[in-house]
């Protein structure tokens, strides 16, 4: 179901956003695969050794995802988001001075806690309590603009980390957090109060959901597990690009599907904000799905073709841009905008929990099974996914929406 409404998005909001989503996954994400080799020299560790920690962050960050989800709901995603940049910062400045090893793994799982506060499930409530009524909309633009961040924090953090350790590195985004994060959240969070003071008594404008109430907790499961099936083979793949691209004979294709993996992900989202508004999300998400096994049988099928693996970039980034924009969106349609910070924060652990896991499953099956059944076995989960959003559109009915009259808000 696609939700319309006369509101425009909340253009200062989503800027604002946009740019502290690029600071938040910079920093706290994807500085990190840059950082790592001299954090393991730090602390005498294997590379092995200091990803295991990551992923060992990562998990515990997802399991506290559901509670920090309903506090999103109860204190206001600005609320949260403030306190989470300020966290943020205070975990960054916690890992670059950590005197060994068990202090550097307690950092680093406040900082992926942290990010749970002030990265995508955050930032869509916040759109969603902002303006639900146009809340799909404000999710795509959102996820264009940050999907730059891998772009412009890869060659920051390089440049930063030949002219200084990766602990001082550390403390220049932990003051980027508290500099830009923390006043932009604030500031939004203050509006968003300020709106709601505003429409105190008048009749509340919210998202009503797609769904029967006897179809909403199988579709809740469907939805959550072909969510969990995508970021299991997206998580998987982006880790051990460079082994599986060489197993096939590419290996020196893996530098240019990096590079092309980028620009496709934002490609898909740009695409998705000009010709997609009147397409159903369910639909926006069986497209998603169907990308990533059609992606892995090219690969599969052409290697070690240079074309083949060219049109497989393009192919998975394609998929890859669109999921982070359905797993905003895909919720709000079908199950409305109450408790929408609550299932974010759901949604979040199951993916957390499953991309920590990816990693080590896809060696596991590599070192045992080989690349080529290991590629299969994916793009078979990935199939698997795309059952589940068939069988949600299953599911969906037209619901009986009470008339409301949409009121324009302040960003």
């Amino acid at each position: 179901m696609t939700i319309v409404s006369t509101e425009r998005p909340p253009v200062a909001a989503i800027a604002a956003l946009g740019l502290t989503q690029i600071i938040g996954y910079g920093t706290l994400y994807y500085s990190f695969s840059i950082l790592a080799p001299d954090m393991a020299r730090s602390f005498d560790w294997s590379a092995e050794w200091v990803f295991g920690a990551l992923s060992a962050a990562l998990l515990i960050g997802g399991l506290a995802a559901p509670l920090m989800g309903t506090w999103i709901d109860r204190f206001g995603a600005g609320r949260i988001m403030t306190a989470g940049s300020a966290i943020a910062a205070a975990a960054l400045v916690a890992c670059a001075f950590a005197p060994g090893k068990i202090a550097f793994v307690a950092a680093l799982i406040a900082i992926e806690t942290a990010s749970n506060l002030v990265q995508y499930g955050a930032a869509f409530a916040l759109l969603v309590q902002i303006r639900p009524r146009v809340a799909q909309r404000s999710i795509t633009y959102l996820t264009l603009i940050a999907g730059f961040a891998s772009t412009i924090f890869w060659p920051i953090t390089t440049a930063l980390h030949e002219q200084m350790s990766w602990q001082n590195v550390y403390l220049i985004f932990a003051a980027l957090n508290l500099a830009v994060c923390l006043p932009i959240h604030a500031w939004l969070s203050r509006g968003v109060s300020e709106t709601r003071k505003r429409e105190a008594g008048q009749a509340a404008k919210h998202v009503e959901p797609g769904l029967q109430p006897s179809m909403r907790r199988p579709a809740f499961v469907l939805m959550v597990t072909g969510f969990a099936l995508e970021s299991f083979v997206n998580a998987a793949l982006l880790v051990h690009m460079v082994p599986v691209m060489s197993a096939l004979g590419l290996g020196a294709m893996a530098v240019v599907v990096g590079t092309l993996f980028g620009p496709s992900q934002v490609l898909s989202r740009l695409i998705n904000m000009i010709f997609g508004e009147r397409l159903s999300q369910v639909m926006l998400a069986i497209i998603c799905a169907v990308l990533l096994p059609t992606a892995l049988v090219i690969l599969i099928a052409t290697a070690p073709s240079v074309p083949g693996a060219l049109v497989f970039a393009v192919v998975f980034g394609l998929g890859s841009g669109l999921n982070s924009i359905v797993y905003g969106t895909l919720p709000l349609a079908l199950f409305g905008s109450d408790g929408y910070g609550r299932r974010q924060g759901q949604i979040m652990s199951v993916r957390l929990v499953v991309s920590s896991m990816a990693p080590f499953a896809l060696a596991f099956l590599m070192g045992n099974l080989g690349v080529s059944w290991s590629l299969s076995i994916a793009a078979s989960l990935s199939t698997v996914a795309v059952a589940a959003f068939f069988a949600i559109m299953r599911l969906t009915s037209p619901v009986a929406r009470p008339e409301t009259v949409p009121h324009p808000r302040e960003a």
